[in-house]
Order: C-alpha cells, then sequence, then structure tokens
C-alpha cells in the first residue's frame, strides 16, 4: 500500500497483507499510541529493542542489560557472560559470582539451567551514573516473580548486577 492510500476503519486485512498500520516519516513528531504498538509488532526477537516475553519495547534500555535479557530468554549462555566485563560481578542475595567463570556457573545454577525468563517491567537510571534500577518479572524453573535488579555499566558492557531484596 502507497503512503497516499487510506485504509478505511475497520479494513481486514486479506491474506499476505500487513495489518499493521504505517508509521509517520516525520521522526520529529511524537508516535501515536498505535504506532508504537506497530513497533511491537515489527520488532524481531533479535532486535536490540526487543525486551520480554510480552513484547515490552523499550527505546531507552542500554545493550548490555538488553543483552542480558535476551540472552537469558534465548538460552544463549555464552552471549549472558559476554554481556559483562572480565571482572564483572553477580549478587545473588548476598552469594556473590565474580569473573566471566563465576558468572557462567551461576547461570548453569540459577539462571538459564533453570530456564528462566525475564519480561522487563521498567527501567529507571539512577541519577548522573552508568547505574539502572531494572525490574524483571522472572519465570521459570527456579525463581518466579518480579525482582529488583540493579545494573552498573562500564565500557558498554555489565560490570556488576545486584539482585535487590524487595
Amino acid at each position: 500500500m502507497s503512503g497516499s492510500e487510506q485504509t478505511p476503519h475497520g479494513h481486514i486485512p486479506e491474506s499476505g497483507e500487513s495489518s499493521i498500520p504505517e508509521l509517520e516519516v516525520d521522526e520529529n513528531i511524537a508516535p501515536r499510541p498505535e504506532e508504537e504498538v506497530a513497533d511491537v509488532a515489527r520488532a524481531e526477537p533479535s532486535d536490540p529493542l526487543w525486551v520480554g516475553h510480552d513484547d515490552r519495547f523499550m527505546r531507552s534500555i542500554p545493550p548490555p542489560i538488553a543483552a542480558f535479557i535476551d540472552a537469558t530468554n534465548r538460552g544463549d549462555s555464552d552471549a549472558f557472560v559476554a554481556a559483562f566485563t572480565e571482572d564483572g560481578t553477580l549478587d545473588d542475595w548476598g552469594r556473590v559470582a565474580r569473573g566471566h567463570e563465576g558468572i557462567r556457573e551461576w547461570d548453569r545454577t540459577d539462571n538459564i539451567g533453570k530456564e528462566s525468563h525475564f519480561a522487563l517491567v521498567d527501567i529507571a537510571e539512577q541519577a548522573g551514573s552508568d547505574t539502572y534500577l531494572v525490574h524483571l518479572q522472572v519465570t521459570g524453573k527456579g525463581f518466579n516473580g518480579t525482582s529488583p535488579f540493579r545494573f552498573t555499566l562500564r565500557d558498554d558492557r555489565i560490570a556488576s548486577v545486584q539482585i535487590v531484596p524487595d
């Protein structure tokens, strides 16, 4: 369909025709709600903007945090570990995994090894830093529920993650 054609309200797409509305060309105009929905519908699981099983689409999520979530959801342990700096740490309620080998072991016993799946609930940058408080809905064969994670980033990787008690 060309940009000048209008789709009548209530139009039912034919086989092979996209049911996703076209987006505004001018990116200076704030997106309409239906455009945000269209962005989600167009996103692919490999897209760095695709986050969580509920198709939540976040433009502001830093790439290392997106990689942490995406690698877990794909069951990709190598990508999960690669999201961290060489000296990265992961603090799971006081049990600390250090460096790539320690993080790989935690991943094996408590994350991908438990078939965990993360869905982003919200994210907030802590004032003037590379630290973010992220709430994730966790499901799988281990912990199930919403949990806050505090990420500190360095050199486009995760320097530390702390799973914060509520």
